[in-house]
């Protein structure tokens, strides 16, 4: 179990210390041939966002008279399912196909974060979903093994956080 758990916490740590910035556009410089990211102006996010039917809005940061453009994603809770009745190499076994399906939404730009709480509560842990609908969030996250067995139930809710921002 032990080796589960440092299995999991190392996925976990993988993938929120890998959350990539998508405002940023390479573009090569002529003169020197050197590649350089630039930011992408508040106009071309928004523009790219709505083309892929995303929810946003914008507002003027009073103190920095910085424009933060705000993006609708979804957040779902991983709640315990009503099947846990699967032996330990069942459940090992979900748990590895748990994890890989997390990746992958990470990889393929589904997902943004996703991490187990803390705690033995009824709600297991979250994944944020960066996809323009509540319809596309709940079918990816239906896909999980671990949901498809039964021992994880979703519940989606939209959720709105400024585009660009780290976490701290």
């Amino acid at each position: 179990m032990e080796k589960l758990a440092k299995f999991i916490l190392s996925a976990i740590l993988l993938i929120a210390s890998s959350c990539k910035e998508d405002n940023k556009v390479v573009v090569p410089d002529s003169e020197t041939n050197v590649i350089v990211e630039k930011k992408k102006s508040t106009e071309q996010l928004k523009e790219e966002l709505t083309s892929k039917g995303f929810e946003i809005f914008d507002y003027v940061d009073q103190e920095t008279k910085d424009t933060v453009l705000m993006q609708q994603y979804f957040i779902a809770f991983l709640k315990r399912g009503p099947n846990r009745s699967q032996n330990k190499k069942e459940t090992d076994s979900l748990q590895t196909q748990h994890l890989a399906h997390l990746g992958r939404m990470y990889e393929q730009g589904f997902a943004d974060i996703s991490g187990p709480f803390g705690d033995d509560g009824d709600i297991r842990g979250i994944t944020i979903y960066n996809v323009p609908t509540q319809k596309m969030a709940d079918s990816l996250a239906n896909m999980d093994p671990m949901v498809k067995a039964g021992r994880l139930e979703i519940e989606i809710h939209p959720w709105w956080a400024a585009k660009g921002f780290p976490l701290r």
